[in-house]
């Protein structure tokens, strides 16, 4: 049986066009990550057993970068509509923007850089904000810290919840992703018949159904899109 809908709830899927906004690449893109990157190498299993220097060296770096970045205004709009409603964030992102914008319910489906963990079954995970994880820098269990991020090959996380949380929304606002990467694309035909779902990216791309496509970017569209919504519910 499905989850009665909150006519108060709003979640959002993000994607990496939102943190783009604020400076950070993204992945896919013309001039995106794997452009230059071989995902192969740097986001594997297999490269971390292979080469764990060289894949620390790449987050640490992408660390340092998010860390410096600033939460932009569609990171701000999002965290605003909390003021009227529930608003859960499940991002595809690894940055830590939306929390800094000020939203309290993010569901990081694909890992944070702010967090390292062992490797073990009984792994323990660390906060450590935008600091390096460095080769010999080892868990509680004796194994070697890596970055807590998703890799090719792993599984996602919260699937199942982000999966009730869009079943249960009266709005879902999916932004800044080319869903293509799954099984985390799937999500939006979670999304209700009767819910408002709505698209914003840069470009044209084919919508889900029942989803209205909105293009520009989402430091503007959001904003405008929040403000509406928050008259709605007169706040």
């Amino acid at each position: 049986m499905k989850a009665e809908i909150n006519p108060n709830k709003i979640v959002v899927l993000s994607g990496a066009g939102i943190s783009a906004e604020s400076g950070l690449s993204t992945f896919r893109a013309s001039d995106g990550v794997w452009q230059s990157h071989a995902w192969q190498e740097l986001a594997s299993p297999e490269g971390w057993r292979k080469n764990p220097q060289a894949v620390l060296a790449f987050y640490n770096e992408r660390r340092r970068q998010a860390w410096e970045a600033q939460p932009n205004p569609a990171h701000l709009a999002l965290a605003a509509l909390q003021d009227a409603y529930e608003v859960v964030i499940i991002t595809q992102n690894v940055d830590n923007l939306h929390e800094r914008a000020g939203s309290k319910q993010v569901l990081h489906v694909h890992g944070e850089l702010a967090y390292a963990r062992g490797q073990s079954a009984q792994a323990k995970r660390y906060l450590i904000g935008g600091a390096p994880i460095s080769l010999g820098q080892l868990c509680e269990d004796g194994t070697q810290l890596r970055p807590d991020i998703v890799w090719f090959g792993e599984e996602v996380q919260y699937y199942a919840e982000a999966q009730a949380h869009i079943a249960s929304a009266a709005k879902v606002l999916v932004v800044g992703t080319s869903l293509a990467v799954f099984p985390i694309a799937g999500l939006v035909k979670h999304a209700r018949y009767h819910a408002q779902k709505i698209l914003v990216a840069l470009d044209e791309m084919e919508k889900p159904w029942g989803y209205t496509f909105m293009r520009g970017k989402a430091g503007e569209i959001v904003p405008a899109l929040a403000q509406t919504w928050l008259a709605q519910a007169g706040a």
